[in-house]
């Protein structure tokens, strides 16, 4: 428990950072270098997408090479480094390669942080320990962007200007090396065993609801774009650029609070009850955001939004690490990753388009309609029946 509270703690420190400057990149593009929404789109899932490719490599290394904790570190390491490219960036390709830097370092860290928390997790208990994981790295989102809100207050009495968005990408470094320091005193077990030449990865021997739900969630990614479309939404209808944070943090503090709770919900009840709901929470409040209009019905959807994030996120993780091979958890977590990244590109690029093409309501009913589907799906393939016929 200790290593995953040490973990936690790391999160908590990397996201503060993060969440300092990631809801203002969205306002940052556009106010300052006079990117449009689809350039900020691109932006987003060519970082999120190249990078999101390292992770099952990074998983496949971890368990080949049992090196789990220096590659976590590694990974960790990426997210000062991104501050710096953000303040020596003048111009939109330059907060493209520091986002590229930012999420190549998550891309690393995933895989092999998520295998040391199994490891370290009581078996009766996955979803309880990437739940409490979760809480921790959310609770540093919500804070993050609460100092973020007021920084940009303080900043030039609140006016969004150069100098203001660096003062803040510079304050952040402060928790990025806060949290590599924090994980020097995490203990990776030793392993007995000496690194594998090879791996074999047999697709045909998975567990048939693991290659199922790999789909699902790939074809689920294609209508979930970057939430900095969620963020240039809430500006749409009315929101100032300090108001927008503060949306962003309402969903950030929901999903931390729940986090922990919903995953113990699932140790209890199964995997499979959370997932249905979250998705089809997701599915909901996605059609709520195409068709918003109301200040009050915007904070109701961000908040919403934070409990499909809860119900969610350290789930998924839980149950792919309980059906992949014991020898492949690294390989299978990071697959997952890679496939949500590789989804993110045309994502993100569809949503730009369509809201361009379409109108701001256009992305969010599309991403609404597959969420619905993809609950439908789910609530199928993890089922007792398929698991007797996979």
């Amino acid at each position: 428990m200790s290593n995953i509270i040490l973990l936690g703690i790391v999160s908590f420190m990397t996201d503060l950072s993060s969440e300092m400057v990631y809801p203002i990149i969205p306002l940052y593009l556009t106010a300052v270098f006079g990117a449009t929404p689809a350039i900020v789109g691109l932006i987003e899932g060519i970082a999120e997408s190249l990078a999101s490719l390292l992770k099952v490599f990074s998983g496949y290394w971890a368990d080949r090479y049992k090196n789990k904790k220096r590659l976590t570190l590694i990974g960790y390491s990426a997210s000062f480094f991104y501050k710096v490219a953000l303040l020596l960036a003048a111009s939109w390709p330059g907060v493209l390669a520091a986002r590229i830097v930012d999420r190549v370092g998550k891309g690393i860290r995933t895989a092999p942080r998520d295998v040391l928390i199994a490891e370290s997790a009581n078996a009766k208990k996955l979803g309880g320990s990437f739940g409490l994981h979760k809480m921790l790295d959310m609770l540093g989102s919500a804070l993050g962007i609460l100092a973020s809100y007021f920084l940009l207050r303080i900043s030039a009495g609140g006016s969004a200007n150069i100098v203001g968005y660096r003062r803040i990408f510079l304050i952040s470094t402060v928790p990025a090396v806060l949290g590599v320091l924090a994980l020097l005193l995490v203990k990776e077990r030793k392993s007995k065993s000496a690194p594998t030449r090879k791996l074999s990865l047999n697709f045909r021997t998975l567990d048939g609801r693991l290659k199922a739900f790999l789909i699902i969630v790939f074809l689920f990614t294609l209508g979930n774009s970057s939430n900095a479309f969620l963020l240039l939404r809430a500006s749409s209808v009315g929101f100032d650029a300090q108001s927008v944070i503060l949306m962003y943090f309402l969903f950030n503090i929901v999903a931390s609070l729940l986090a922990y709770p919903l995953g113990r919900l699932s140790d209890r009840i199964g995997r499979r009850a959370l997932l249905v709901g979250g998705y089809l929470i997701y599915g909901l409040v996605y059609i709520g955001f195409a068709y918003v209009t109301t200040r009050a019905g915007m904070i109701a959807l961000f908040a919403a939004y934070g409990i499909y994030t809860a119900m969610t996120a350290g789930t998924e993780r839980a149950l792919i690490t309980e059906i992949a091979p014991a020898n492949l958890r690294g390989t299978m977590l990071g697959l997952h990753g890679t496939l949500v990244g590789i989804g993110l590109l045309p994502a993100s690029l569809i949503a730009g388009f369509l809201w361009n093409t379409f109108g701001a309501a256009a992305p969010f009913r599309f991403g609404g309609i597959l969420g619905l589907a993809a609950a439908v799906a789910v609530a199928f393939v993890l089922n007792r029946r398929f698991e007797v016929r996979a």
